[in-house]
């Protein structure tokens, strides 16, 4: 059946997934502040034309606007059509723009008039927004969550990436903030996501185990890098069963080695380090940053972890009572069979 760009779709029935991939036609900076998680930015309007479509609406009025928007996509609407094909290969696919107005509308328009089955969002990425808040408020509070704790280096994010291939709901805060939550945390990752980008991500990680009866995270702390955790999903962590993870100084360690000395040259990794001076003293950090260039990683791993880390941190290095489970990680294998069999007793997942 050929789409019709004139009746728009909800978002609940785009993030289905079945009417194709997502296309947002906003401009690279809009699209780059926040977006849909997965979509494409073929923007109608680059940066600048968008300013100047604008400011002339806002000046002269709506009619030279639109003749101004004209003149500067024409040339450009064979490019959007192939752009959009690719994306969409034979199938479908959604635009959407701010509200699910002209700048959708028009190129939908276009798209279907050229044989392309399109689609519009109902209210653009603003009832994505819509959607993620009232996630939080109504969907957040039911969630059961099963909160793993443990100091630096016990293998936490590993455990995670066994879970969910085991079939258990699992969510890396880490990875959705593009951090790691250390000194380190920048390391491996291109760019820094928005708030909202952050937001959209975590409802979206949560809705693909909307039904598995219990989901594994991390245990973080409401800042991660430069995003924060909002205060209602925050407060549900607290609520939830909490899984104490510890592991041997030396497999902490080597498990510090593998992951950072992987993930950026000497220079990042000292670069880092300095941001520590207060903390540790100036010659001490000297030291750790010689250490680095030596290529000593494993005794600059064995110091943070003593004089940093675990201090920062606090968590018991050996079994615990204060938590629902305490297991050791230094095999990451027999760790991931006690939490799953954990979860499968107490949540029947």
């Amino acid at each position: 059946m050929r789409a019709n760009s004139e009746i728009p779709l909800s978002i609940e029935k785009v993030l289905a997934g079945q009417y194709g991939p997502l296309i947002d036609v906003r401009s690279e900076g809009e699209f780059a502040e926040a977006t849909i998680p997965g979509a494409i930015n073929v923007p109608l309007f680059n940066n600048v034309e968008r300013a100047r479509v604008g400011t002339l609406y806002r000046q002269q009025g709506p009619e030279p606007a639109r003749q101004l928007g004209l003149e500067l996509v024409s040339p450009k609407l064979p490019d959007i059509c192939r752009r959009v094909q690719a994306a969409a290969g034979t199938g479908p696919a959604v635009l959407f723009c701010w509200r699910g107005g002209m700048r959708s509308k028009s190129v939908a328009t276009v798209l279907n008039l050229m044989g392309l089955e399109t689609y519009r969002l109902e209210g653009g990425y603003k009832s994505f927004r819509r959607f993620v808040n009232e996630y939080f408020e109504k969907m957040v509070p039911s969630l059961r969550l099963a909160v793993l704790h443990g100091n630096t280096g016990v293998g936490k994010t590993e455990i995670l990436t066994a879970l969910e291939q085991r079939g258990i709901g699992t969510v890396d805060l880490e990875s959705l903030a593009e951090n790691r939550g250390s000194v380190f945390g920048h390391l491996g990752y291109s760019s820094i996501p928005s708030q909202q980008t952050f937001e959209g991500r975590l409802v979206m990680a949560l809705e693909k185990h909307r039904d598995k009866r219990g989901i594994v995270l991390e245990g973080e702390s409401r800042r991660i890098g430069r995003v924060v955790l909002p205060q209602i999903f925050y407060k549900q962590m607290q609520t939830g069963d909490h899984i104490h993870v510890y592991a041997s100084r030396s497999s902490r360690v080597k498990r510090l080695v593998d992951i950072y000395a992987k993930l950026g040259q000497p220079h990042e990794l000292t670069q880092a380090l300095l941001r520590l001076e207060q903390r540790l003293g100036k010659n001490n950090v000297y030291y750790l940053c010689e250490a680095v260039e030596q290529g000593a990683y494993a005794s600059v791993a064995e110091t943070l972890l003593k004089d940093y880390y675990d201090p920062l941190y606090g968590y018991p290095n050996g079994p615990s009572r204060r938590y629902h489970l305490s297991i050791d990680s230094t095999s990451v294998e027999e760790a991931v069979d006690l939490i799953e069999t954990y979860m499968t007793a107490r949540y029947r997942v």
